[in-house]
């Protein structure tokens, strides 16, 4: 394994993968992308390996997914990534200005670094929120409503070792730090995330509805969230007392005599053995000797979705002996669509090799010989002109 990584780095890969169940541990690569962007700075060439033999992947699976998201860098990128929306509306509001203003005043373009390594410089195609546009962001965190002179004022202040706050969200972080909690990690800063707050523009919403009384039937916001198994229990109680609350029914009357356990018969509508007023087994109860069935393993709809898109080795083959899968085939066909069907394919032979199907020879020989009969008019016409012009 590459010696490239500190041994904190490798603890906290450690943690990320012990998060997923042993048989879906690729879905780690996420975050172990981002824990060694953390390191790095980017997604290196070291990186890929090192998450690829992590998981058991090969190099080539993980570059695919850091080539796909473009959070992910495949090159050394500054201490701030700063990110201009371009998109329509921001373009609108003078998204453009701002991106053109940086470009110039940092002497960089899209996707490059200043000289000094502090700002990496980008225009983004959206960055979803355009009731504030126009937008920027430095490390993922928003600068609502700039224009050219704030975005200036901002990225000097960054140059100048200064962390200026953002219109909303928590305290400014490097790239680094920020892709530590993009892998799962707290925020270790003091008060890290003491700042900030939502903008007016997304709580209008509430206000409107606040103004205007309207709320969701029945909603408690001080409503405990409960755990799965508060849940479970909480529905298994509700199960009890309904299956309580239901009235016992009677066991029907037994038709014709029932063998005792001695031989004899027992009186009829006697339920159980005779003479001992038991109960009489399920299978004289119900006529049945099939044995009984185990219930499905409770398992919910996502469970068996996940093991049916992508089955690991606990999981039954589509072909494994023993295994029965449905096919879908075609509903028999009635016996006059049959018929039909015969009957136009003893009038339609399929074509041979000679002679397209339909054709005969009579009339091959007949399309042959008016050709060349015509063909021997239009030659005496021709010379019976010529000697008449001579």
């Amino acid at each position: 394994m590459t010696t490239t990584f500190t041994e904190t780095t490798r603890e906290r890969a450690r943690e990320i993968i012990a998060r997923y169940p042993a048989d879906r541990s690729r879905s780690a690569l996420l975050p172990l992308l981002h824990l060694v962007q953390a390191e790095e700075g980017y997604v290196s060439p070291a990186g890929v390996a090192f998450c690829a033999e992590l998981l058991g992947l090969n190099k080539a699976q993980v570059g695919a997914v850091a080539t796909f998201y473009t959070m992910y860098k495949r090159k050394p990128t500054g201490e701030y990534l700063v990110s201009v929306c371009t998109n329509t509306m921001c373009n609108v509001l003078g998204g453009q200005e701002v991106y053109d203003t940086l470009a110039e005043h940092l002497g960089v373009g899209h996707d490059e670094t200043t000289a000094d390594g502090k700002i990496t410089l980008e225009h983004a195609e959206c960055l979803a929120a355009c009731d504030y546009g126009p937008v920027m962001t430095v490390n993922y965190d928003f600068f609502d409503g700039v224009d050219s002179s704030t975005a200036v004022d901002v990225v000097d202040e960054l140059r100048a070792g200064g962390r200026p706050m953002p219109t909303r969200g928590a305290r400014l972080c490097t790239l680094k730090e920020m892709a530590v909690q993009l892998a799962g990690f707290a925020d270790e800063r003091d008060g890290a995330v003491a700042d900030g707050g939502p903008g007016e523009p997304t709580l209008r919403g509430l206000r409107l509805a606040q103004q205007h009384g309207v709320s969701v039937a029945g909603f408690d916001p001080n409503t405990p969230i409960r755990s799965k198994a508060e849940a479970d229990r909480a529905a298994a109680k509700a199960k009890a007392a309904e299956a309580a609350a239901k009235p016992v029914e009677a066991p029907a009357p037994q038709v014709g005599p029932v063998k005792g356990g001695d031989g004899a018969s027992a009186p009829t509508g006697t339920p159980g053995s005779a003479g001992t007023g038991e109960p009489a087994p399920a299978a004289a109860a119900t006529g049945s000797t099939a044995p009984d069935v185990k219930a499905p393993d409770d398992k919910s709809p996502q469970v068996r979705t996940a093991e049916t898109r992508q089955p690991d080795a606990a999981t039954a083959a589509p072909d494994a002996p023993g295994t029965k899968v449905p096919t879908e085939t075609a509903p028999p066909t009635p016996r006059d669509a049959q018929e039909a069907e015969a009957a136009g394919v003893a009038a339609n032979p399929p074509a041979g090799d000679g002679k397209p199907a339909g054709d005969s020879t009579g009339a091959q020989e007949r399309n042959l010989t008016e050709a060349s009969g015509n063909a021997d008019a239009a030659t005496s016409t021709v010379a019976s002109e010529t000697g008449a012009q001579k």
